[in-house]
């Protein structure tokens, strides 16, 4: 994960997706370098407009937990609503036994 996120950075900053820059910001966090999985990112984003993913790929995913929500906020409404009833009742029963007590 650690090359795919050194060329979002590059990616973010404007430079170029090489094996020497993704090296660079791999070693600059710290980590080890595996040439080989360097290779292969880069390799792998040589033709790919990264912003343009980006940008087609945060539609869907913020939409879908979008209604999620809004599903998740709807049942716990109903739950409260439900629960309130039921205290009203025992509220009510309440009373009226002290009536007949």
């Amino acid at each position: 994960m650690e090359y795919i996120y050194a060329s979002l950075i590059l990616n973010k900053i404007g430079k170029e997706i090489t094996e020497e820059n993704v090296k660079k910001v791999v070693e600059a966090a710290g980590a080890s370098v595996d040439d080989n999985k360097v290779k292969m990112v880069v390799a792998a984003l040589k033709d790919v407009n990264i912003a343009e993913v980006i940008k087609n790929a945060a539609v869907p995913v913020a939409s879908a937990s979008e209604s999620g929500s809004d599903e998740k906020k709807e049942e716990k409404k109903e739950e409260k609503n439900e629960e309130e009833e039921k205290k009203k009742e025992e509220q009510a029963s309440a009373g009226l036994g002290s009536l007949f007590g």
